[in-house]
């Protein structure tokens, strides 16, 4: 079996980029090879270096993080891998800055906390880099804004790199979707359910998973993540979710968001934990989280759809995106593997999903699914890596894009907003000014080969 070091050797010859970068012109000038800074290389920026690292077209001009231990450590993976060494900055929190006058930079990739994503991507875009943003893209609706009007004022491209949208079962049901298995679309379900007490309680020095500690005492996302929950009630992290979904009913390209209501449970989970694991006398027992342990927002959209996005994230329970995709012929459930189309299932009797995902299993990974292996969350980070990486390389319009970041990104201050309203509905910025009506939608078949 082929390395994915030897199939991106290979693409930047056959052109095989053009599967996961819709809308290529055969005209455009591609770069041979693409010079990328990454910002942030915590775990998730060392994991898009890792990547980066297998492939041919790519050189390492710069990497930027305000801790020395994790650019040693990034150093290390490069000369390993017998790049040439970078350029580094991380002397101060704005260090970023001098990385985005480097000219010998084409892209940047940011990877950084939350709070400092949209400032990081307008910077990059008025810099003239090709800008590749970690999720979620923003926490304002100003930021939203910015995020979109930065990219029409300079005409740089930005894309969310968005993962679960490449996810295997999420593209065929995607596939599904486009030849219309399921019928006309009414109804999705989504979010992030993933227990991350043990992320966001960790001092580094109990034993994982025990730890009661954040901010500065806190490690890795522990040190600013919590923060969120203490200080915000709102879903925070929609977007692994919802970019699937979105995808599924064309949103910014003949279909948007029109408006939102939010509510919030009582927030129980991080407490207890804190509790059972620090005692009823640490000082953070004695704080108020704010963040409702489960959060429900129900989005209405313009072509009729409604969409249900949960996130829960300081409750004890399995991981789970919570997916439902439901037409008038027929849905298809993540949890418990089951779909049902009507005419084809016996009736009032879900069907194991699994073959029906087998037989419409997108052509990208039917074809380059083996060249993903290893790339990290089963593979996808392969697919939203190198979809940014040829549309950087020909500089177009990514898949993902700061439309879609802002759409996206838009349900955590809206979600506050209505929560803090009890439940008020919130109206969606049309992001796109009204041009959602003309764009077209990405048909990834076509357009991805």
């Amino acid at each position: 079996m082929e390395s994915r070091r030897d199939f991106v050797k290979k693409s930047s010859i056959l052109g095989t980029g053009l599967m996961v970068a819709p809308n290529i012109s055969f005209g455009a000038t591609q770069k041979e090879k693409l010079k990328v800074g990454l910002i942030g290389v915590g775990l998730r920026g060392t994991n898009h270096l890792s990547n980066l690292l297998l492939r041919k077209d790519i050189i390492i001009s710069a990497i930027c993080d305000i801790d020395p231990k994790r650019i040693d450590l990034c150093l290390s993976l490069i000369e390993k891998a017998s790049f040439t060494k970078p350029k580094t900055y991380g002397k101060d929190e704005l260090d970023y800055k001098n990385l985005l006058e480097n000219s010998e930079i084409d892209a940047v990739i940011i990877s950084t906390p939350w709070l400092w994503h949209t400032k990081m991507a307008k910077d990059a875009m008025l810099a003239g880099k090709y800008t590749g943003l970690e999720v979620s893209a923003a926490n304002t609706l100003e930021e939203c804004w910015d995020l979109v009007n930065t990219h029409e004022q300079t005409g740089s491209h930005l894309m969310i790199l968005e993962n679960v949208n490449y996810r295997r079962d999420v593209l065929a049901v995607l596939h599904m979707v486009r030849q219309q298995v399921f019928g006309e679309l009414v109804h999705f379900r989504c979010g992030y359910q993933h227990d991350l007490r043990f992320v966001k309680l960790n001092d580094g020095i109990t034993p994982y998973g025990k730890g009661v500690e954040f901010g500065d005492k806190g490690i890795s996302e522990s040190k600013w993540r919590t923060q969120h929950s203490l200080l915000r009630n709102g879903d925070v992290y929609p977007t692994h979710g919802l970019g699937p979904v979105a995808t599924m009913c064309d949103i910014n390209r003949g279909n948007r968001f029109v408006s939102m209501t939010s509510h919030a449970s009582k927030a129980v989970g991080l407490h207890k934990y804190i509790v059972e694991n620090g005692g009823e006398d640490h000082p953070n027992a004695k704080l108020k989280f704010k963040q409702g342990d489960v959060i429900t927002s129900t989005i209405e959209t313009a072509n009729g759809e409604t969409i249900i996005i949960t996130h829960d994230c300081n409750s004890p329970r399995p991981y789970s995106l919570g997916f439902r995709v439901q037409g008038s012929e027929g849905l298809w459930e993540v949890d418990g593997s089951r779909i049902y189309i009507e005419g084809k299932s016996e009736p009032h009797r879900w069907d194991d999903a699994q073959p029906w995902l087998d037989k419409y299993d997108h052509p990208l990974w039917k074809k380059y699914g083996a060249y993903a292996q290893g790339s990290g969350h089963g593979g996808m980070d392969f697919f939203v890596l190198n979809a940014f990486v040829e549309s950087a390389k020909r500089n177009i319009a990514p898949p993902l894009d700061a439309y879609d970041a802002a759409a996206w990104s838009a349900v955590t201050p809206l979600s506050e907003a209505s929560i803090e309203n009890n439940g008020a509905p919130q109206d969606f910025p049309d992001f796109t000014r009204g041009m959602w009506v003309k764009r077209k939608p990405y048909n990834w078949i076509k357009d991805t080969f």
